[in-house]
């Protein structure tokens, strides 16, 4: 049984092995372009397994033609795509220059030029990536590119090949330092890039030149190379500019501002307590124009006063002074 085990793993090893005469890239094994934990990880995947297992050179083609977008790691379990799966066969079983050019210039099937593109991007050389890769950018169709949480979003080839020549890294995996293009161009290893709106450019300006009586609907800078490379622009009669409205007048509102009364603290809105006041009668008008409640107070106060001048207050006022002690008669007497 572990005899059976250790040949299950050796035969697993020498799967995952480089070609014997494979060239090194940047001084070391292919392979390891693609940092350890994704390969560990890509040699476990089921794609790796199923799909990759004796692969060669002829039959990848097969394989690249059924990728359905781009992508390299995704989720916590850090899963392989079957994109980068392909990549890391390719760094293995190291196929011809020629074979990795007729992936770039395939265009017929979207994916198996991402998939040259991918790779000559990171075993090729500087002058190899600005010479083949640069002419993609004139490729505008759309690709699924799948991010790290598992999410499809909308791209394109163009912009696919601009993040190749210019970032660091693409898809989570570190890519190999290139030189700038200027610095190949002030060599004289690299001619200049020639874009492909020069032409349009050129006609555009000789047309502006024949017919200065007309102008163009859309400046040049704003012209987007994406939306219509071929396009010539459109040519309209130059319009007068728009005069400069003047502020509408001021409409003055016909109803008369309304007053606000002035709240008067609560002090000044006390009833006053004055004996004159409370024996005061009102009169039938103002009787009238009485609340309820303050007419109630009125005859209140009245009831009070008829109550003072009773005879019964009277006799209080007897007994009063006749309870009173005979001490504090003599001193009253004194004074």
């Amino acid at each position: 049984c572990s005899s059976a085990v250790s040949s299950g793993i050796n035969a697993e090893y020498g799967a995952n092995r480089t070609v014997k005469d494979a060239v090194t890239i940047k001084g070391t094994n292919p392979q390891y372009i693609i940092e350890r934990i994704t390969r560990t990880r890509i040699y476990e995947s089921k794609f790796w397994k199923e799909e990759c297992f004796a692969l060669t050179a002829e039959l990848i083609v097969d394989k690249a033609m059924d990728l359905k977008y781009i992508g390299g790691t995704y989720g916590g379990n850090i899963k392989p795509t079957p994109f980068l799966c392909l990549i890391l066969k390719m760094l293995q079983i190291q196929p011809d220059k020629d074979i990795i050019i007729e992936f770039i210039r395939n265009e017929d099937f979207k994916y198996v030029r991402c998939l040259g593109a991918y790779y000559l991007r990171l075993t090729g050389t500087a002058i190899d990536c600005y010479n083949y890769l640069e002419p993609l950018y004139n490729d505008y169709r759309k690709v699924k590119v799948k991010n790290r949480n598992g999410v499809f979003e909308l791209s394109h080839v163009d912009e696919f090949v601009e993040s190749l020549l210019t970032e660091e890294s693409w898809i989570g995996q570190t890519l190999p330092r290139i030189q700038q293009r200027y610095v190949l161009e002030d060599s004289n290893m690299l001619e200049p890039r020639v874009s492909a709106l020069d032409d349009d450019l050129m006609d555009a300006s000789s047309d502006d030149d024949e017919l200065p009586d007309y102008v163009y609907s859309e400046p040049r800078a704003k012209l987007n190379m994406r939306k219509s490379p071929r396009k010539s622009p459109i040519l309209t009669r130059r319009s007068p500019p728009p005069k400069p409205r003047s502020p509408p007048p001021r409409r003055r509102s016909r109803t008369p501002p309304k007053r606000r009364r002035s709240v008067s603290p609560p002090e000044k809105r006390r009833r006053s307590a004055t004996p004159e006041r409370r024996r005061r009668s009102p009169t039938p008008e103002r009787k009238r124009e009485r609340s309820p409640r303050r007419y109630r107070d009125d005859r209140r106060d009245e009831r009070r006063d008829r109550d003072d001048r009773s005879p019964r207050r009277e006799d209080r006022v007897r007994d009063r002074d006749r309870d009173r002690s005979p001490r504090r008669d003599d001193r009253d007497r004194d004074r």
